[in-house]
Formats: structure tokens, sequence, C-alpha cells
């Protein structure tokens, strides 16, 4: 098992050493030795495989550990944390979160965490589900045509279709990779489209 200490700040002017020193204590009252400092300065808004602690994610393996402050240092919103600590807990990873007290290892509360996420994102689904039928039944009373457009893509279409969704995932740290699976369109396609989007053009799939 190796230990990863993760440090972030949100600015220059916030100072990394405050962290550091509640995580050496930490770790030396438990007898742990901490194999590599991982820290960046950087939004917890910003996409989590974007960041450094994504890199470290993708790099760990089974049984090891990562140490931090808080929670709050892996990201801003609930449902990114959650999504990270439903991830490690798949793939047997320790957090330790030394000011919540919180560990997630194979314990009761880990099962907990992960069905809690696994049920957050059920529901999510069905009112963005409910959300487009009501939005497409409103443009239906109102006398719009609905259905894909000519000369639109089937995939293209199953994007916008979905696209409330998909800005929220990535907004939380999913993966183009893991949305394109999900949605059965191929990566290259979606991030095409996302391009085009950035550009304020129209994507083309």
């Amino acid at each position: 098992m190796k230990v990863f200490a993760y440090i972030r700040v949100s600015t220059e002017l916030q100072s990394y050493e405050s962290q550091r020193f509640e995580i050496e204590n930490w770790c030396k009252k438990r007898g742990l030795s901490v194999e590599k400092w991982v820290s960046e300065t950087v939004s917890g808004t910003q996409r989590v495989e974007k960041r450094v602690l994504g890199r470290l994610l993708r790099g760990l393996k089974a049984g090891d550990t990562i140490v931090c402050t808080e929670l709050s240092r892996l990201g801003r919103s609930m449902m990114m944390v959650m999504s990270i600590l439903n991830t490690c807990s798949q793939r047997n990873i320790r957090i330790f979160s030394i000011k919540d007290n919180f560990e997630l290892s194979d314990s009761l509360n880990s099962k907990i965490i992960a069905f809690a996420f696994s049920l957050a994102s059920e529901i999510e689904r069905n009112l963005i589900s409910q959300r487009t039928r009501e939005a497409l039944a409103a443009k239906k009373a109102a006398g719009i045509k609905l259905g894909r457009p000519v000369g639109m893509s089937k995939d293209r279409s199953r994007y916008m279709e979905k696209e409330a969704y998909i800005r929220q995932k990535l907004a939380e740290g999913a993966t183009l990779s893991a949305l394109s699976k999900e949605l059965k369109v191929h990566r290259n396609t979606l991030s095409r489209y996302l391009k085009g989007e950035k550009n304020g053009e129209n994507g083309t799939f």
C-alpha cells in the first residue's frame, strides 16, 4: 500500500503549508509514510481529468491511499466529490479526510456512499428525462414540429436530446470516454461536437 498526500489551493495567495502540516502530523500519529506529495493551484470546479488530481487517480492501484485535509479539496460540488469517492470505492482505493474525520475503505460506509451516488445519478437521469418530456410536450402543444431535422445525423440528435445531462456530467468531472460509451457515440464524434460548440459553431456528427 502506498500513501499519497493531496493538497489543493484555489489561489496563489493561499498557502500549502497549513495543509501539509496537518497531513504530516496525521500520518506521523498513525505511523504512515507519504510516498509522494501531490499539490496544485486550481479551482475545485475544474474537471477532475484536467487537474493534477486526475493524473494521480489514474495512476493509483488497488490498496493505495490518498490523504487530504478535507473533502472539499477534492472538488467544490457534492456530485463531483461523490463521483471521485465512488470511483475510488470501485477501485479499492482508500481516502482519508482529516478535518471531516472521514475514511473511505472497504467498509459499510464506503458501500453506502457507492449506493448513494448510484441513487443520486439515477434520480438525476430521471429528472432530466422528465424535463425533456415536459419540454417536448410544450413544443408539441405550441405546434412546433418535433423530430430530427432533415440532414441532422442520428448521433448529433442524440447529443442534443441529452445536452443538459452531458454538460452537467462534464462539469462534475466525467470523461468524454465514459460519456461516449454511455451515449453509444464515438468519443471523437462527441469531442468534435463539443469543440464546435466552444467555437460558437454548429458541431457536426
